[in-house]
């Protein structure tokens, strides 16, 4: 089973859960869930108001939609984003999945709510034979490299 939810914070604030466009698209476009400002030089967390859920071997990518890049000049802070299934439902944040957008411009970008700022692809992993990870995840955003 995989799919997405709002989160709590965003329950009753209009937020639509993440759809791909055509049949053959293979990216779930993630929407921001309120009006963002980026300075020049900011990185800023741009929140989604919703998580995934998936398969403990698998994960959700996130990449920046070229839209974003090529039109406005705004980049995916992290290259590409991860979300691990232990993600979903963690006590810091319930899952919160965030777009980390840095604006390299000279002026500000605004982004509205509502903007498809993302897309999301699910996608199983492999593992090592010699796989050691018994831990299990204690925080929201960063927090494995902890």
């Amino acid at each position: 089973m995989r799919g997405f939810e709002i989160v709590s914070f965003f329950k009753d604030e209009g937020i639509n859960l993440p759809q791909r466009k055509t049949r053959a698209s293979a990216g779930y476009d993630l929407e921001a869930a309120e009006d963002v400002v980026l300075q020049p030089g900011e990185v800023k967390l741009i929140p989604t108001g919703v998580k995934a859920f998936m398969e403990e071997d698998e994960v959700l990518l996130i990449y920046l939609r070229s839209s974003l890049a090529v039109k406005r000049g705004l980049l995916l802070a992290n290259g590409v984003g991860v979300v691990d299934a232990d993600y979903y439902d963690n006590p810091e944040n319930e899952g919160h999945i965030m777009v980390p957008l840095y604006n390299p411009q000279k002026q500000p970008v605004i982004i509205k709510k509502g903007e498809r700022i993302a897309q999301g692809i699910f996608t199983k992993y492999l593992k090592t034979d010699d796989d050691q990870a018994a831990a299990a995840r204690t925080g929201g955003f960063g927090s494995t490299g902890q």
